[in-house]
């Protein structure tokens, strides 16, 4: 579909400690500035803190299974995406796409996404909405400026990539997804996205302004997986 983006809007930018309403503000306006500009938008969105805390409380009180921490993320993405919903409901579909192999006739400028079943992340939903959708890029909005050698938090000499292969961004990260894992675009997702061929953006969603550049094909921070 022409001027379709898919954004995997990170969980942790919305629900850091508590709901950020100063990013959120920011966030609406430059959808809402670009659908003026003939966009439309598919957003789904992670769990971020609130799926951490149940996932660490349940961990805390008994042996958990990974599916039984799977529905609590998934739960806790609902939640966020219904919030979003809220926010853009003069503009979106109204209610929150669940399965990303099912199609809508989408006549709105935005549809909201939640996490589909155990198993698959938002990043992979994000991938089978691109498919379904006919979108070949997505824009994955983090909390790190690009994709590094090694994590940039414990190592001060960490290299950034502008651009990277799937096949090289796959070596650089965990084979096996788990849920709640740390990964710019997870595992699972990223062999989906080498299949299909889509390019995936990695922009931290921490500077709007910078998620502002990239939409109107201005220079950039940020990596290209492709």
């Amino acid at each position: 579909m022409k001027n379709l983006l898919v954004i995997s809007l990170g969980g942790s930018l919305i629900v850091p400690s508590k709901i950020d309403i100063k990013f959120l503000k920011k966030f609406k306006n430059i959808i809402k500035e670009e659908i003026k500009n003939g966009k439309k938008f598919i957003i789904i969105v992670g769990g971020g803190k609130t799926a951490r805390n149940y996932q660490n409380a349940a961990k805390a009180l008994v042996k958990v299974s990974n599916e039984d921490l799977d529905w609590l993320g998934i739960h806790a993405t609902k939640i966020n995406a219904h919030l979003l919903l809220t926010i853009f409901r003069k503009y979106a579909y109204y209610k929150i796409i669940k399965n990303p192999k099912e199609k809508i006739k989408l006549k709105e400028k935005i549809l909201i996404a939640a996490g589909w079943k155990p198993g698959f992340s938002t990043d992979y939903d994000a991938v089978l909405l691109a498919k379904t959708y006919s979108a070949n890029k997505i824009i994955n909005l983090t909390n790190v400026d690009y994709v590094y050698d090694k994590d940039p938090n414990k190592f001060k000499d960490a290299k950034p990539f502008e651009k990277i292969s799937w096949k090289d961004y796959l070596n650089l990260i965990e084979k096996k997804w788990i849920p709640g894992m740390s990964a710019p675009f997870d595992p699972i997702a990223s062999k989906l996205a080498q299949k299909f061929k889509f390019k995936v953006v990695i922009i931290n969603g921490n500077d709007l302004k910078n998620l502002k550049n990239y939409l109107e094909n201005k220079n950039f921070k940020g990596t290209l997986i492709y």
